[in-house]
């Protein structure tokens, strides 16, 4: 599977939304979106995305497959599915959860079977990196070894290697989208509307709407 099949998944799903007005997570606005959470539904699309990534690291001699919640949960489980069948050996698909501070744990036990494992984060879409990075220090404190990170798409390749991420990162595909801080959008001072539907836009209102 090629970046651009990828992408053709996200648009055949509804996924890639182009010229609008959309809040970012990290509050930065900007004109595109890869909506992860329209893929999630296809468990055929996803398990031939998953089976893309356990058979590029078939031969890493993982043990374990981790992802933060929620959307990696699903990427995790699949991916650890394909690479039982691909290794004929069992490899298990965990994931951490996000604290109220941002951080993200293993919770329920999980951590004793990261303890002494080789490991694979995967994630879906990259931006900044914060949640793999966090993923990555719990699976350390907890004793496993992260031999490496997979993303669907990373969003921002120039700042986001595995360098910056601190573990060696591939992703499947990668997209530049421009963003802007709310005082320099030009989306803003076109009066676009914000869209709702995706990302932060409907918080960002409701933020607005008080001050």
């Amino acid at each position: 599977m090629k970046g651009k099949d990828l992408l053709n998944i996200f648009k055949k799903t509804g996924g890639y939304i182009t010229d609008s007005h959309i809040i970012y997570t990290s509050g930065k606005h900007g004109e595109a979106y890869l909506n992860k959470d329209a893929i999630y539904p296809h468990t055929k699309e996803i398990s031939a995305i998953c089976l893309e990534i356990a058979t590029r690291f078939k031969d890493e001699g993982i043990e374990v497959v981790a992802a933060p919640a929620l959307g990696g949960i699903i990427l995790s489980q699949w991916t650890a599915y394909h690479l039982t069948q691909l290794i004929d050996k069992e490899v298990i698909g965990v994931y951490t959860e996000k604290t109220p501070d941002k951080n993200q744990i293993f919770t329920r036990g999980y951590d004793k079977l990261i303890k002494g494992k080789k490991v694979l984060i995967v994630e879906d879409i990259t931006t900044t990196g914060g949640s793999v990075k966090k993923v990555i220090e719990s699976v350390r404190i907890a004793g496993g070894e992260v031999m490496a990170v997979c993303v669907l798409v990373n969003r921002d390749p120039q700042n986001i290697n595995s360098e910056s991420i601190g573990a060696p990162f591939y992703s499947l595909a990668e997209v530049k989208m421009q963003s802007w801080e709310e005082q320099n959008c030009p989306l803003c001072k076109k009066r676009v509307p914000i869209n709702i539907a995706v990302g932060k836009g409907r918080e960002y209102l409701e933020k607005r709407s008080k001050v």
